[in-house]
């Protein structure tokens, strides 16, 4: 059994949509970042790092995982789906699923923080980071052109990556005349598992309340 310990943002749905597709048994632990419990020591003994998503895997006695990439690596592993086991088809999986942990993860991010939390507007900020954004998504569109998925076949890339990049709205980036991009977020949308981790903890909501979820994350900011 995994005890996933999660909230309603796009890197805690990466593991919550991988649970999905992999069939495998767990539990929900809903974790409100409003109001600190990330920051609690039971919490801090499973991260360190006092963010979402960690998991425990109780049939691996018990053993805590943090990070997200790291952790869908480790339920492709434990269950042998949607990574590759020979070498450069692996490899391939893994240099996308990098990407989106350094790369359109942390632009968005900020892009959201700038854009969306930020009570002083930085027009040079909120531009660096929705530019870069964009840049990114350029990317995965021509990636895209010539693969159904980012890694050929459906892989921990696209759980990774489909979560960010699904919420380009609230982060401000058009994804107009990224054709093939804008495909794979309608194919991979339509996929059930997708579908039911990215209610995992509480059903999403893709136009949110702006006014009281900017006032919920800005409570995580300080």
């Amino acid at each position: 059994m995994i005890e996933l310990y999660t909230a309603p943002t796009p890197n805690g749905r990466k593991v919550s949509i991988a649970l999905e597709e992999m069939a495998l048994p767990y539990t929900v632990h809903a974790v409100d970042l409003a109001q600190g419990e990330q920051k609690t020591p039971e919490f801090l003994a499973i991260n360190p790092n006092g963010r979402i998503p960690a998991i425990v895997d109780r049939a691996a006695g018990d053993f805590p995982l943090f990070e997200s990439g790291a952790i869908l690596l480790w339920l492709a592993e434990k269950s042998g789906l949607f990574l590759p086991t020979e070498a450069k088809a692996r490899s391939v999986v893994l240099q996308w699923l990098f990407f989106q942990v350094g790369g359109v993860g942390p632009m968005m991010g900020q892009a959201n923080v700038f854009y969306r939390y930020a009570e002083e507007k930085i027009p040079y900020a909120i531009e660096r980071y929705q530019r870069e954004g964009r840049r990114l998504f350029e990317v995965y569109d021509r990636r895209l052109a010539d693969n159904d998925y980012l890694a050929g076949d459906y892989s921990i890339a696209d759980m990774a990556t489909w979560p960010w990049i699904v919420s380009y709205e609230w982060s401000g980036i058009p994804v107009d005349g990224l054709e093939h991009l804008q495909r794979w977020l309608g194919v991979i949308g339509e996929r059930p598992a997708v579908q039911r981790g990215m209610n995992v903890p509480k059903p999403w909501n893709p136009r949110p309340d702006v006014e009281k979820f900017v006032s919920g994350a800005r409570k995580i900011l300080v």
